[in-house]
């Protein structure tokens, strides 16, 4: 039976300005967002300095520079830190890799909807993550103080996990994708004046003296709110695999920060996996009930990532298999 908190256990986990820092040393978090800040810096001044379409080619190797810098970083955890921590590092960064590709196909409908020309795609999703980063380093210290102060809220999270992953691998309806209906996008369209058409990559320009923003402005917050609906599933999700808040940051922040490379590489053929909702329904389902039984079932992080691997690859090898009617090779 798991032991029960003692009155100083409680009063150490009610000091949430304490909780939020208490895993890592102050100069590892702002060695971890230095780098960050210096990746992104060079990504947006040099390597894409100019607007151009992101070839799949390009993307690949994104992809591959992201996961090895991820990769890097977990070993560096391992040595610092010791296995256990590097193995739920690595558990959460697949975990939230694996949700990410829910973010790629709403991605592509945003785009679609309104008409982004493939060069200008970067430069919002640049900025749209840059904002995620910092929304989601708000859920997570927020979600991880409330559990370290009410330990209840693990089985709301729970709940919420289970709940959503049912209705992910429910059927969906074809209502259209409709923005109008976002209540961010109603607000900037009352506050600023928005130009009728697109002007170039820029998202605010000065016609007549006066701001106005641009419809790629207008893609940005729907990209930006996007994030945060996707961020509360996955932020619990990480939380089901660690508790430490250094571990559950980084590891959500190397995932989205390749987000981008992981869109323009499979948006062409996204349509080919029919299975892949099914298998992260199941993925969010698991980690569901992994919070909801946590006070009486330690599941271990091996047997977890296993878990998590086998229902990703038999969603990927079903899909293939099985394609739908009419799209057999």
């Amino acid at each position: 039976m798991p032991r029960s908190r003692g009155p100083a256990q409680t009063a150490a986990h009610m000091t949430l300005p304490i909780a939020l820092f208490s895993s890592m040393p102050w100069w590892a978090w702002t060695g971890f967002l230095a780098f960050i800040a210096a990746m992104l810096a060079l990504d947006l001044g040099v390597f894409n300095r100019r607007s151009h379409e992101v070839s799949v080619r390009e993307a690949l190797v994104w992809c591959g520079v992201w996961f090895a810098l991820a990769m890097g970083f977990d070993l560096l955890i391992s040595f610092k830190l010791g296995p256990q921590p590097a193995l739920e590092f690595f558990t959460g960064y697949i975990v939230e890799l694996c949700l990410s590709v829910d973010n790629v196909f709403v991605f592509i409908v945003i785009f679609q909807y309104f008409r982004v020309e493939p060069r200008f795609q970067h430069r919002v999703l640049f900025w749209g993550i840059l904002g995620a980063v910092v929304m989601r380093a708000l859920f997570i210290f927020a979600g991880i103080s409330l559990i370290n102060a009410f330990h209840w809220i693990i089985y709301v999270f729970g709940a919420f996990l289970v709940y959503t992953g049912i209705k992910l691998a429910l059927p969906k309806k074809e209502d259209g994708f409709t923005p109008e209906k976002n209540p961010l996008i109603k607000l900037a369209r009352r506050a600023l004046p928005v130009t009728p058409h697109f002007e170039g990559g820029r998202f605010f320009v000065h016609p007549h003296g006066r701001l106005h923003a641009t419809p790629l402005f207008i893609v940005l917050l729907v990209v930006e709110t996007t994030d945060v609906m996707f961020a509360l599933d996955s932020i619990p999700a990480v939380i089901a695999i660690t508790r430490n808040e250094f571990i559950v940051f980084t590891s959500n922040i190397f995932a989205i920060l390749g987000l981008r490379s992981l869109y323009f590489a499979v948006s062409g053929i996204m349509q080919l996996f029919r299975f892949l909702n099914v298998g992260l329904a199941v993925i969010l389902v698991f980690v569901g009930v992994k919070m909801l039984a946590s006070h009486y079932l330690d599941i271990p992080i091996k047997l977890s990532l296993g878990v998590i691997g086998a229902v990703l690859a038999i969603s990927v090898i079903a899909s293939l298999l099985l394609p739908e009617d009419g799209k057999k090779s």
